[in-house]
């Protein structure tokens, strides 16, 4: 959300991205999810909101973040050169800070108590502790078991940070449950509670309202990358599971037909097997937790378990922008498998010494196999959504490092 540009006119009014979105929900949530549709329209355009939200960027994340050419990692490849616009460098180690600031001066400007959200790999978590933290609200984080097991470092940073972290033991364990866990804590109370949803999913205007926060990405990386290249990249490249960091980079370029965007989402252990998350490659339209889009489901409509070694991915919905965009064609999805997110993770520690977020690293894989496909005259702008650190012990131990 920057100072210069206006907000993209989708969604409609009543939420939707073409047939996707809406808001779904429960009678006894129905005057609490228009009070916060109200008071983020209230105060989105507020000079006063702006400017503050603005000074944080610059002065608390560290925005705008930089765009490093990785040229020995490029070299190596062959084909198209390989920048990657740095979120892992913000505070809090990735892109979900951009998006938790906003709501947590959401929840102030409301008056709230508490902000309750949900989790996968963390990185909301941690950045949406931090940001309450900042502002003086109580926080609580749903996580699921399974990664609470798996992201430790990140569990240990939210309550460091004084945020009540609250495990989910039922379903699978993982992103899905969490965000169902979450909203059953919101359910009970949401008169003095805010859930801040951490990605672009969720009933309407989270999808909204999340992206508007996270297009500061896209609008710094043009015009950085004008800066260096006197030119618009000629691909951009993120990964995709809600889709916050993906849309963040891809709005600002949504007018520009001469730049190529890729989603990149996980197959995990195959699209031939059941364990993967790659939602938009092989889901279908339905309605999942509040919003329609292209959802992994069975026979019935209910959503079906899904597997990727990136906590952040493994989700059966995605943002109903991003199956808005596959649908018309603007951005193309693609998918990486688990030994692929690894070897790119690897590759680019190794190329450059930059250990990446393993949801990111699937991003950097989707730029790895395309860029030996391009000319050395061509771009590929990887939005190197979050670092490593979080992975760094499961990696080592998947790997027998």
């Amino acid at each position: 959300m920057s100072q210069k540009t206006e907000f993209a006119p989708m969604p409609d009014a009543t939420g939707y991205f073409g047939e996707y979105g809406g808001a779904m929900v429960p009678p006894a949530l129905e005057k609490a999810i228009a009070d916060v549709e109200q008071a983020y329209r209230d105060i989105r355009n507020d000079s006063s909101f702006r400017e503050e939200l603005h000074d944080l960027y610059k002065h608390y994340v560290g925005r705008p973040s930089p765009i490093f050419y990785a040229k020995r990692l490029s070299d190596a490849l062959g084909g198209a050169k390989i920048y990657l616009k740095r979120e892992d460098l913000n505070h809090t180690g990735a892109h979900k800070i951009n998006h938790a600031l906003g709501e947590a001066l959401l929840a102030k400007y409301m008056g709230k108590q508490k902000v309750i959200a949900e989790t996968g790999a963390g990185q909301h978590g941690v950045a949406m502790a931090t940001a309450c933290a900042l502002v003086g609200i109580e926080c609580e984080i749903h996580m699921g078991q399974v990664d609470i097991e798996k992201e430790a470092p990140n569990v240990t940073r939210m309550k460091i940070l004084g945020c009540k972290v609250v495990p989910v033991t039922f379903g699978t364990r993982t992103l899905k449950d969490a965000v169902d866990s979450a909203f059953q804590a919101y359910l009970a109370d949401p008169e003095s509670q805010l859930y801040a949803i951490g990605s672009v999913v969720g009933p309407h205007p989270f999808p909204m309202m999340v992206r508007d926060f996270q297009q500061i990405i896209g609008e710094e990386a043009r015009d950085q990358f004008q800066e260096m290249e006197g030119r618009l990249p000629d691909y951009l490249m993120a990964c995709v599971g809600g889709g916050s960091n993906a849309i963040g980079l891809f709005t600002a370029f949504l007018n520009d037909e001469s730049v190529k965007m890729i989603g990149v989402e996980p197959s995990g252990k195959g699209l031939d097997t059941e364990e993967h998350a790659a939602t938009l490659t092989l889901g279908t339209p339905g309605v999942i937790q509040g919003f329609k889009c292209y959802v992994l489901q069975d026979e019935q409509g209910e959503p079906l378990p899904v597997h990727s070694i990136a906590s952040g991915l493994d989700y059966p919905g995605v943002g109903p922008q991003h199956s808005y965009l596959k649908d018309v064609g603007r951005v193309k999805y693609q998918s990486i498998n688990d030994q692929e997110c690894f070897d790119a993770f690897m590759t680019l520690s190794r190329k450059e010494g930059i250990i990446p977020a393993l949801e990111s690293a699937h991003a950097v894989a989707g730029a790895i196999r395309l860029a030996p496909q391009l000319s050395s005259d061509q771009s590929i702008l990887v939005n190197l959504s979050g670092r490593g650190d979080k992975d760094i012990d499961f990696v080592v131990e998947k790997l027998g490092l």
